[in-house]
């Protein structure tokens, strides 16, 4: 017996590679005389981050999110808390490899919003700095990243300044 006929709008999905979204966290304690790394910039604050890197919470993320839109490992298989190899690591490392496995599979970055949870210190006067990093390590337009900071109003341990949070949704679209 022949098999049906796809209708049209099934065919025409299947002949084209859809876009991808992807959803990164992550969450570091916050400690006296650790230093505070965000988007790439240590910034001025006499807490930061306890992390086996450099705690850097956006590019964590980031990395996750464009690897989960992907459909890959997350961060903690690809770069384990427990091999030495990262210990103190730049995180900007981590997102490149996620850079990298986009592009080979033949995806670019449509957007990338980023949500950063913290108490203190302010990050309006780093923002352009921070989308700059990003777009610099994803390859896009600063155009196509969005970050935004939200305290947590004095409300659980990010409130009370003792943790950093930071939430990622990238869209991956197919390269032309």
């Amino acid at each position: 017996m022949p098999s049906p006929e796809p209708n049209s709008a099934s065919s025409a999905y299947s002949a084209v590679t859809p876009p991808r979204i992807g959803h990164g966290f992550d969450l570091h304690r916050l400690e006296d005389g650790n230093a505070l790394v965000v988007c790439g910039l240590e910034l001025d604050h006499h807490r930061g981050c306890v992390a086996h890197s450099d705690g850097d919470v956006v590019y964590h993320a980031v990395t996750d999110a464009v690897l989960g839109a992907l459909g890959r490992e997350d961060i903690g298989q690809l770069f384990p808390d427990n091999d030495p190899a990262w210990q103190d690591a730049d995180s900007a490392v981590f997102v490149r490899e996620a850079a990298q496995r986009m592009a080979d599979a033949g995806y670019t970055l449509g957007n990338l919003d980023v949500t950063v949870i913290l108490q203190r210190p302010k990050l309006g006067p780093y923002k352009d700095a921070m989308k700059r990093n990003l777009a610099g390590l994803l390859g896009c337009e600063v155009s196509r990243v969005n970050l935004k900071a939200k305290t947590h109003e004095g409300v659980d341990a990010l409130g009370e300044n003792r943790a950093i949070a930071c939430h990622t949704v990238v869209l991956l679209v197919p390269m032309q």
